[in-house]
């Protein structure tokens, strides 16, 4: 039998999602495209931003702050990967450019064609950006629920980077707390189209 106070925190977070979400669809369109542009900026001017590898964006849905801006300024030495949906319930990273073919998962969310088990895996990535549906000012995230990214993340709770965990989001999303759980897996910064808040535990340690 569930515990009613589990239930009671459980049913209190989704229905905070759902005002989050609500929130972030609410914006008009031109705060969205000033928003993407300007997260884009912020993930560049990150103290660990690589300068080559792979890196994992997301196809935003539902609202989610856009990262095309992001994308299509990348430098020549990065490669920009979608999630992929794996059988073990956990992310596939596939690399992806505008025009290549897509398939709708399980979610209804666009994914490259490929096999997941022939994709790359979080570890191949050098940064991963994670949506956001809402977070606070200690740096952590409320997430769809579903424990996908905390599934696939998982390996980041025992060692250091890379890949960087990026939790992107708009400043509407913010929170006084989210109130996070054991698995939850920290993040090393989170940009919105107006902050960067990153954790001192994240920041690159300083040459001799």
């Amino acid at each position: 039998m569930p515990d009613s106070l589990s239930f009671a925190h459980s049913a209190e977070r989704n229905a905070l999602r759902r005002e989050l979400r609500a929130r972030r669809r609410a914006l008009p369109a031109a705060a969205r495209i000033a928003g993407a542009d300007a997260l884009a900026t912020r993930l560049f001017a990150l103290p660990f931003f690589p300068a080559k590898g792979y890196v994992a964006g997301y196809w935003a849905m539902d609202g989610e702050i856009g990262l095309h801006s992001w994308q299509l300024r990348l430098p020549p030495g990065l490669v920009y990967c979608l999630p992929v949906l794996a059988d073990d319930e956990t992310l596939r990273f596939a690399p992806w450019r505008p025009g290549d073919e897509l398939v709708t998962n399980r979610y209804g969310i666009p994914e490259p064609d490929v096999d997941p088990r022939a994709s790359l895996t979080a570890t191949d990535m050098a940064l991963i950006v994670v949506p956001l549906v809402g977070f606070d000012g200690a740096g952590h995230r409320l997430g769809m629920g579903g424990g996908w990214y905390d599934r696939t993340l998982a390996s980041r709770l025992q060692r250091p980077a890379p890949p960087w965990l990026v939790g992107v989001g708009f400043e509407a999303q913010r929170i006084d707390a989210v109130g996070a759980q054991a698995w939850d897996v920290p993040l090393d910064a989170i940009c919105t189209e107006r902050d960067t808040l990153i954790p001192s535990s994240s920041l690159p340690d300083a040459p001799p």
